[in-house]
């Protein structure tokens, strides 16, 4: 993954936890970077370093962790690296919902070596709609649930997100049902 990530995750515990716990994540994920360069690919072995570690200083779950920086890629990350993007997506979350499959062919043009998720959308009514989430990466689909929670607060709705298929039980992709 890129360094924006692993960046990302420094900032979400260092501003919710203190730069202390931050220093104590480090330690703990043995991971020797002292600082990521955005736009630089890291091993993916060390954002999971990092959650698990992250988990284990926090006391917090590595999917409450995951679900935490989704929403946090959403509301700080996205919102400050991406912001035309994002805005570029939609109006409305379900607009935004019906577009994502069409963000990462964007995101590639800034990382070229890039290798993104895949999402699908279905199943679209007024009030919800299913996305597929494809990936090479395995145990993330917590972290694509605080995406979507990301998104519902980003455009001010309630929503309802049920984990509707998980490949933990022997299926291809994940499918969430977001409902709103």
């Amino acid at each position: 993954m890129y360094g924006i990530v692993n960046k990302a995750i420094e900032d979400l515990v260092t501003e919710n936890f203190g730069a202390d716990k931050w220093e104590a994540v480090k330690q703990k994920s043995g991971v020797d970077v002292d600082f990521f360069l955005s736009n630089e690919p890291y091993d993916d072995a060390i954002t999971y370093q990092l959650a698990g570690a992250a988990s284990d200083i926090l006391g917090l779950s590595v999917g409450q962790v995951l679900n935490a920086f989704g929403e946090w890629w959403i509301l700080k990350t996205g919102k400050e690296k991406y912001g035309g993007l994002m805005e570029a997506g939609g109006s409305s979350l379900r607009e935004f919902l019906v577009n994502l499959p069409m963000f990462h062919n964007r995101i590639m043009l800034m990382y070229p070596k890039l290798t993104p998720p895949e999402f699908k959308v279905s199943d679209a009514t007024e009030n919800s709609i299913h996305v597929h989430y494809h990936s090479k990466r395995e145990g993330l689909q917590e972290f694509v649930r605080g995406l979507l929670s990301g998104l519902a607060k980003m455009y001010n709705v309630e929503v309802v997100i049920e984990l509707l298929q998980t490949r933990d039980e022997g299926n291809t992709h994940e499918i969430f049902k977001v409902n709103w």
